[in-house]
């Protein structure tokens, strides 16, 4: 059984913020991504964190990367990672420097994997801390399916990177999509996000429906802004269905507002100015 997601639901899975709370306390995010091409990609991400009420959000990319991505924005904390792409020993020198006490992290991108073992061991460190994970992009290979199961970890794929990952393309038709992905977020013990016009989101338990229908929202850049907003929801909700569920509704809804306002002529970082209007009515201070 699959549920339309609703404003109603959602106020119930995104917690309120502490009036007494310190710096950290809403959410400390790790963002992994970046490559030759896709230097925006964790910027995206990472911005989107932040719009989404996460206090610090630390973002690695390659040391190519490091200045252009200090000089787009002054809220990000950039770590470098020692080579272009992502090797073992580029992981070995980033589990060293990163905090021990990260809430969340999204990994994967635009980022350039050299060696999938160093995919690998940088989830399993992340996991055996207890960080609450979000795959999307390059990190959404096969080999990765037996480190994450039956683990608290999101995955965000297109239609592609499913194919990619699990072996089958999501048909067009809506029911047979929910069958698909209840299967193998039920079979592999994780949440599966599949995006398209109506995004779905499974744990193989609970199923949650989010239509959008935004032609505007296939341009490049708006699953990077999802993949910030998941790690952002997950670092203050534990329950992965839920905190998927959330970030996709918001995620929608920023969508419809910046539409809204451009038309069909968005661009990814249309979202991110929207995203506080999209989260306003679910702000609540305790």
């Amino acid at each position: 059984m699959s549920k339309i997601l609703q404003a109603t639901v959602i106020k119930n899975f995104i917690p309120p913020r502490k009036s007494l709370s310190r710096k950290g306390e809403n959410g400390k995010v790790l963002v992994v991504g970046g490559g030759y091409l896709y230097h925006g990609a964790p910027i995206l991400s990472s911005l989107a964190a932040l719009r989404s009420g996460a206090d610090l959000v630390y973002t690695c990319v390659p040391k190519t990367h490091v200045t252009s991505t200090r000089a787009y924005s002054p809220n990000l904390i950039v770590i470098p990672l020692v080579d272009v792409k992502l090797t073992r020993g580029a992981v070995r020198k980033l589990v060293g420097i990163i905090p021990k006490e990260l809430d969340s992290a999204t990994i994967g991108m635009g980022l350039g994997i050299q060696d999938r073992e160093a995919l690998k061991m940088l989830v399993k460190d992340l996991l055996d801390r207890t960080v609450m994970l979000s795959l999307d992009a390059s990190a959404l290979i096969p080999e990765i399916l037996p480190e994450i199961k039956d683990k608290k970890v999101v995955i965000t794929p297109h239609a592609g990177e499913f194919k990619r990952l699990f072996g089958e393309l999501p048909p067009y038709n809506v029911k047979q999509r929910i069958t698909l992905v209840q299967k193998h977020a039920r079979n592999n013990g994780i949440t599966v996000l599949l995006k398209g016009p109506t995004d779905i989101i499974s744990d193989g338990i609970q199923t949650f429906l989010n239509p959008k229908n935004l032609a505007s929202m296939t341009v490049g850049g708006t699953g990077d802004v999802l993949s910030g907003i998941v790690a952002a929801m997950l670092s203050k909700n534990r329950k992965p269905i839920e905190a998927a569920s959330s970030a996709v509704f918001i995620n929608g809804k920023a969508g419809v507002l910046a539409q809204k306002k451009n038309g069909l002529h968005i661009v990814a970082t249309d979202l991110l100015d929207f995203i506080p209007v999209a989260m306003k009515p679910f702000d609540r201070i305790k």
